[in-house]
């Protein structure tokens, strides 16, 4: 049986950084934030990202947590 061991997690926000004319696309501005604790609950870093986005100069688009895993046999 195989066993994933979360090893490593980072916040990335995204912020609205206008419109391109052309394609009619989004443009967005990526920050990320290494080193969140694995054990943080999807609660905790809303709350981090909500006392952040004040901070920034452009509207905030979205919020990811990318995850890393260790798989290991048990």
């Amino acid at each position: 049986m195989a066993v994933a061991t979360r090893t490593n997690s980072r916040l990335k926000l995204e912020f609205e950084d206008g419109l391109d004319v052309e394609s009619g696309n989004v443009i967005l501005k990526r920050k990320s934030f290494n080193n969140v604790k694995t054990a943080s609950t999807t609660e905790e870093l809303l709350a981090v990202t909500k006392a952040l986005v004040p901070l920034q100069q452009r509207e905030l688009y979205s919020i990811k947590r990318d995850d890393t895993e260790l798989i290991t046999e048990e």
